[in-house]
């Protein structure tokens, strides 16, 4: 009988690792799994643009947040003061320009008053000399007085003297619209620099106001009333749900035959009676160690060699049945049938950057 129960315990053994041995080579070593796989998802964290009291806070934790929902207000009054300085600055500058333009448009009538006038010099001056030159003639034959001759020649300079006048009289006229050209081109800099202002105002109040930039659920709320917050100050996360994804790290020596496009079997701790089939969708440009802080300098003499992971993005069925159940930090065990022909995700398998809705 002992004999008989250690044969049969021996074909038992023998037919178990047989067993084994054929599931290995026919299935188990296709498949490549590990367990250091989190859930994920594109976590957005909201700060202010500018300064102040927090005046409202109209978002809680764990509450269900819409894109556009306001969700913090800070007070108000010094950025409604800047506007209103701001809007002062902006009509008095367009005051200014106006009254330029009022005084080219006058200093264009000065500039063709001057320019009449240079006619009327010119003309006087034609007929000074021609009343010069007739007494001229006049007197060398005795036919006119000295004195008529001696006053058509006087006549005649300050003829050409009121021309030369006028013609003065026009340049400047000319260079003082040009003058004022450039005032009124510095001024127009002026106020554009003053609109400029206005609309930094604006947006500083506008920014008094946080909205949700896209739908998701709150928390790690810090903002509270009475709060007074800076630029960068982390006031609440908002995480996207329930648009999620899965971070999985292979060893570099499960990456032989992990092509993006094969399916995933997703496994997660909370929800072990559940398993998901996903897809895997990139795969990061580096090892997890090259994005550390300190990424590690192998040109050292104790060198030792440590096997490297990488970390691979796998999408999850929008639709699954833990599709509104999963929360970013959760752990899963992913396991990849390197058997499987790559191919794009069908419509029901996306990722969390492509199931977001636009801001």
């Amino acid at each position: 009988m002992r004999r008989v129960l250690l044969i049969v315990g021996l074909v038992l053994v023998v037919g178990l690792v047989a067993g084994a041995g054929w599931r290995w080579w026919t299935d188990w070593r296709f498949q490549q799994s590990t367990d250091d796989a989190y859930v994920q998802s594109d976590i957005t964290v909201i700060s202010p643009k500018i300064e102040g009291y927090i005046k409202e806070v109209r978002v809680e934790d764990n509450q269900a947040v819409t894109a556009g929902q306001v969700m913090f207000v800070v007070d108000d009054r010094d950025f409604a003061a800047k506007v209103a300085q701001a809007e002062a600055a902006v009509a008095t500058g367009e005051a200014v320009v106006a009254t330029y333009a009022s005084r080219r448009q006058h200093q264009q009538a000065m500039i063709e008053q001057a320019r009449e006038a240079g006619r009327a010099a010119e003309a006087d001056l034609n007929r000074a000399q021609l009343d010069y030159r007739r007494y001229t003639a006049l007197a060398s034959s005795d036919y006119a007085s000295r004195q008529r001759y001696e006053t058509a020649e006087a006549d005649s300079r300050k003829a050409e003297a009121a021309l030369g006048k006028a013609r003065a009289a026009l340049t400047a006229e000319q260079t003082q619209l040009a003058v004022l050209a450039s005032q009124q081109a510095e001024e127009e800099a002026r106020l554009a620099q003053s609109r400029a202002t206005l609309q930094l105002a604006r947006n500083d109040l506008d920014n008094t106001v946080l909205k949700a930039p896209v739908a998701g659920v709150a928390g790690n709320k810090a903002g509270r009333v009475g709060q007074y917050v800076k630029p960068g100050t982390q006031l609440l996360s908002l995480v996207p749900l329930p648009y999620v994804y899965v971070t999985a790290n292979f060893k570099e020596t499960q990456l032989t035959h992990i092509r993006p496009g094969q399916a995933a079997e997703v496994s997660v701790d909370a929800y072990p009676d559940q398993t998901l089939t996903g897809r895997i969708e990139s795969f990061a440009p580096a090892s997890g160690a090259q994005f550390s802080l300190l990424p590690p300098d192998n040109a050292t003499g104790n060198f030792t060699k440590i096997v490297q992971r990488v970390p691979i993005r796998v999408a999850l069925p929008a639709d699954g049945p833990l599709a509104r159940l999963l929360r970013p930090g959760l752990s899963v065990t992913v396991t990849v049938d390197t058997r499987s022909e790559p191919s794009p995700p069908p419509a029901a398998l996306v990722g969390a950057a492509q199931a977001q809705p636009a801001k």
